[in-house]
């Protein structure tokens, strides 16, 4: 078992609302600064972005996982994460085809800058990303788990766009095996007024959602994996595995 520090929460420059400065390979730096082992990169509704991050934060010995946060049917936020570059491209394209085109406007939404694998702008995503993508929580679910990934509400524990501020309580269906939270310090409350999270032992992570550089995650979330024999594709196994319920072997613990 090793110990290993994430954020599995982090937006690039693709994302509407997150900084020119968040380019795969600016993500990275600050991730090595910080100590990070594993960040992962989830852009809203795109994927555009994870190929230059792949090849970066590998050249740099970061664990790179590639996801998106998807904005379902519901307006509800969900993180998707995925065992390999090409399943979550796959996603991907399911995603365009489901998304309203609306033309971005950079100046009250902020540029989608596309970046290659040389940390330089290679295009801009014409329409904006933040809107609601035509799947609903449960297809979006079978969607990421058809593909080998997973799937998990997002900030549990904010008012925008969290599961339970829109619907009003945490739902049995689909069948989350985790959840996230953007301040640790309410895992308490949140277990206290929604009893399923403890009842089902669904896994918990601590992400930063971080839109600025200097958001990102400074001690992480520590979680511990098997890792041997150590690859960096059976680390994103193990962790996958663990978020969704295949595995105990790992273990959450923030600090």
């Amino acid at each position: 078992m090793s110990r290993y520090r994430c954020d599995l929460h982090v937006h690039s420059c693709l994302s509407p609302c997150g900084d020119d400065d968040m380019t795969p390979g600016n993500i990275v730096g600050m991730a090595l600064l910080n100590g990070l082992g594993i960040v992962a990169l989830t852009d809203h509704n795109s994927v555009k972005n994870c190929p230059a991050f792949f090849k970066l934060a590998r050249a740099n010995g970061i664990i790179p996982v590639a996801g998106v946060e998807l904005t379902t049917a519901e307006d509800v936020h969900v993180v998707c994460l995925f065992r390999t570059l090409e399943s979550a491209m796959s996603f991907g394209d399911l995603i365009e085809e489901k998304r309203m085109r609306i033309p971005n406007e950079p100046d009250i939404f902020g540029h989608q800058y596309i970046i290659d694998d040389e940390d330089e702008v290679c295009g801009e995503e014409p329409y904006l990303l933040i809107n609601a993508v035509d799947l609903t929580l449960e297809e979006a679910f079978a969607q990421v788990h058809a593909r080998g990934g997973v799937c998990y509400p997002a900030h549990i524990d904010r008012a925008s766009n969290g599961i339970i501020a829109m619907l009003g309580d945490f739902p049995p269906e689909p069948a989350y095996t985790a959840f996230e939270l953007n301040d640790i310090t309410s895992l308490e409350d949140c277990r206290a007024r929604f009893p399923i999270l403890t009842e089902r032992e669904l896994v918990f992570v601590a992400s930063s959602d971080a839109h600025y550089l200097t958001d990102i995650a400074e001690d992480g979330f520590a979680i511990e994996l098997d890792d041997e024999p150590y690859s960096s594709s059976l680390v994103t196994n193990r962790l996958i595995d663990y978020l969704s319920g295949l595995s105990r072997e790992g273990r959450g613990a923030h600090g």
